[in-house]
């Protein structure tokens, strides 16, 4: 009998049948299988696995279908040895052996790079950050099965034979029409915004519009100014278009109104919750820059970052929504609090703009997953998507106040950034504490913490004593416990201080 085991589903994340089909499969390839000899009868096999019978059946079903079986009349299913070798020739040659030289040129890349990407300061998140009992870090998200299960029907729906039109053709440069009609009906509303479709463009999340802007209005010659403290990713996205990086100040009310502005080309600024430090910008700083923008003609390039997460007092409206002259770029997503890895985002501007972007993203990609377009366009219309951030907002906003209060009990000497929302707390440490020393330190009691000195412009002059500690995915019972964790790891560093201090 085969050698199969099949696990519980909710342990191996695969049905039992996923589970069949993959062991056969795996099993027929690596010859364990003769083709000379009949496969087990779906009731023998159904018995030994301890599986209804109609799970194998549907398996071998499937297996026909694909070409690996072929179907003998009264003596079984067999092994499809013609369609084995093809697949078996296929990747004989494709060894690494054979594909690389064993005389490698090690200067090979170092002559034809024209940059290195890997190489610019960015933000490292640990891979096991589930492993840790408190983790403190942001821009992920704490999975919501309501969520989950609708966006699952609505997938279903989109891949329905009534829906297929939408996405079984290339869609070349064009986007999914109903998704366009439920962002400018449903999605820009809440932010002060109209628009005609011929304004927009859905991109692969908000980082990937940057990615198009960047391209199309950044490089040699242009000074892009970002803020600083700022978000990361858009810095190098614009640095390494060639463009000159300007360093834009910061104050409680957001992006300050400074001369410097008028020596910017473009100009990126995340007023909704500033990033890193969750500041939401006063309604006269947007006023100001709306105004400095026409005057002084540069672009605004509006990220309209966690809008949605304000706790206290109303939403203020986007800054596109004061933009006479056009000059201001509005990039928005819709995936970043539902589910980040899904990413879809969208482009709001003049449309003789949005046709120029449109002809770069055909370069590139042509358009993001048609399906995918047309699902988040049910989902919005059958009003999931409000729902889910109705959920997620009264959720975050206990965490938000759960955050101010124990940092307040247990950490008093610490300094926390005046914010009336965000998923994110941005904290300054006593005097020149070192706040990759506090990450060490914590990370030894399953806490994990973000030091903030990446998101300034420049690393030599940078602060060393700002963290960032993101609470959305970590559970709200956790949060008490692991403030407690990260003083104990304070505590920790400034105790070595002080003895480092003595020993001067």
């Amino acid at each position: 009998m085969l050698d199969i085991r099949l696990e519980d589903p909710a342990v191996a994340g695969q049905t039992l049948q996923q589970q069949l089909h993959q062991g056969l499969v795996d099993a027929i390839l690596e010859g364990r299988l003769p083709s000379h000899e009949p496969l087990p009868s779906t009731r023998d096999l159904a018995s030994a696995l301890k599986v209804s019978r109609n799970t194998v059946v549907l398996v071998y079903q499937r297996l026909l279908d694909d070409g690996y079986l072929t179907a003998v009349w009264r003596r079984g299913h067999f092994v499809n040895e013609q369609y084995i070798r093809q697949q078996l020739r296929l990747s004989v040659d494709t060894r690494t052996a054979s594909l690389f030289s064993k005389e490698r040129d090690p200067d090979l890349w170092r002559r034809h790079l024209q940059f290195r990407p890997s190489e610019a300061r960015n933000i490292v998140k640990p891979a096991n950050w589930r492993d840790f009992p408190f983790p403190f870090i942001y821009g992920q998200v704490a999975p919501d099965k309501t969520t989950i299960a609708r966006w699952r029907d609505s997938m279903r729906l989109a891949g329905s034979l009534a829906h297929s039109q939408s996405w079984v053709g290339d869609q070349v440069d064009m986007d999914d029409p109903q998704l366009l009609e439920q962002i400018i009906t449903r999605i820009l509303p809440h932010r002060g915004l109209r628009a005609h479709p011929e304004q927009l463009l859905i991109t692969i999340g908000a980082q990937n519009a940057l990615f198009l802007v960047g391209q199309l209005l950044a490089g040699r010659g242009r000074t892009v100014g970002v803020e600083d403290p700022g978000y990361v990713d858009a810095r190098n996205i614009f640095a390494s278009t060639g463009a000159n990086i300007c360093s834009l100040p910061i104050d409680s009310e957001g992006l300050a109104n400074s001369a410097v502005l008028a020596d910017c080309d473009m100009v990126y600024t995340t007023p909704s919750h500033q990033c890193p430090t969750s500041v939401t910008m006063s309604l006269d700083r947007r006023l100001q820059l709306v105004e400095r923008a026409r005057k002084d003609d540069f672009i605004l390039v509006e990220d309209d970052y966690e809008h949605e997460l304000n706790y206290l007092g109303h939403q203020r409206a986007a800054l596109k929504s004061y933009d006479n002259s056009g000059h201001i770029i509005y990039i928005g997503s819709l995936t970043k609090l539902m589910f980040p890895g899904l990413r879809i985002g969208y482009i709001l501007a003049d449309s003789e703009l949005i046709k120029e972007l449109r002809a770069l993203r055909r370069l590139n990609y042509r358009h993001p997953s048609a399906q995918d377009q047309r699902a988040m366009a049910l989902f919005i219309g059958e009003g999931h998507l409000d729902a889910h951030l109705r959920r997620t907002r009264d959720r975050l906003s206990e965490k938000w106040q759960l955050m101010q209060n124990e940092i307040a009990r247990q950490l008093p000497e610490l300094h926390v950034t005046p914010t009336t929302g965000g998923s994110a707390v941005w904290i300054t440490l006593p005097g020149d504490m070192d706040a990759w020393a506090v990450h060490r330190e914590a990370a030894k009691r399953g806490v994990l913490v973000e030091p903030g000195d990446v998101h300034y412009c420049d690393a030599d002059s940078a602060p060393r004593n700002r963290l960032r500690l993101g609470f959305a995915v970590i559970e709200r019972d956790q949060i008490a416990p692991g403030i407690s964790q990260l003083r104990d790891a304070i505590m920790t560093i400034m105790a070595e201080n002080r003895k480092g201090t003595a020993a001067e």
